[in-house]
């Protein structure tokens, strides 16, 4: 990864934050944003904007993190909520793959990764927006990996369960909430961020120049084993 480009959007927490350090760790360039904007460029990509600040004239690799985790029954989700779900997950990266194009198209080796959920998959009660928009994601995934390979732009996604995150700290906030969570999977626990970076750096890396269009199963055995 040395020397290359790489735009990541969420990099300041979670599996973002894992992967901002693996990259730093093999010498790529981050171009990082997020909305906080604590550590990074502030920009907000569930609304509108005019343009990215800062890209760079060569985009290496693409990496999308942001996300959300609003578990409720279908009967008390709103249209709002439906929407809010499909402008962080889903019109976000779409907004980052519109302002990218140009630069992804001057690289030699461009991958760009999205991340969807073991939910599209499996069947999980309570998560109907969340799969709804993760499965836009992968929609996106295979169409873009099919429309972009004659410029040789990689695209793939990654679909894992539940990880050790900020984001599902309501999810594993006790000791057993947590040890009900890793006896779910077959592997005996849940996802750490380190987990899905590695994945990430697999597929932005020239291992997977022969994968495009992919959904990569990081989840502990979730989603094929019982």
């Amino acid at each position: 990864m040395r020397g290359k480009n790489i735009v990541l959007v969420g990099g300041n927490s979670g599996i973002g934050k894992a992967v901002a350090e693996q990259l730093t760790a093999q010498g790529a360039t981050l171009f990082m944003y997020s909305k906080s904007g604590e550590g990074t460029t502030p920009l907000d990509f569930s609304i509108d904007f005019e343009e990215i600040p800062g890209l760079p004239e060569v985009i290496d690799g693409l990496v999308y993190c942001p996300g959300t985790i609003n578990l409720k029954p279908f009967h008390r989700i709103s249209i709002e909520d439906f929407k809010q779900e499909m402008e962080v997950n889903f019109y976000g990266a779409v907004r980052l793959l519109q302002a990218c194009l140009k630069g992804l198209k001057k690289s030699t080796s461009p991958a760009v990764v999205l991340y969807s959920t073991v939910a599209v998959q499996t069947g999980m009660g309570f998560h109907s927006g969340i799969s709804s928009a993760k499965g836009a994601i992968e929609g996106l995934t295979r169409s873009l990996a099919a429309e972009w390979a004659p410029s040789k732009i990689r695209v793939n996604a990654i679909a894992p369960s539940l990880t050790e995150t900020p984001l599902a700290g309501a999810l594993l906030s006790t000791p057993e909430k947590k040890e009900a969570s890793d006896k779910r999977h077959p592997l005996g626990r849940v996802g750490h961020p380190e987990d899905i970076a590695a994945a990430t750096l697999f597929l932005l890396s020239s291992e997977a120049a022969w994968m495009t269009g992919q959904i990569l199963h990081v989840d502990g055995g979730m989603s094929h084993i019982k």
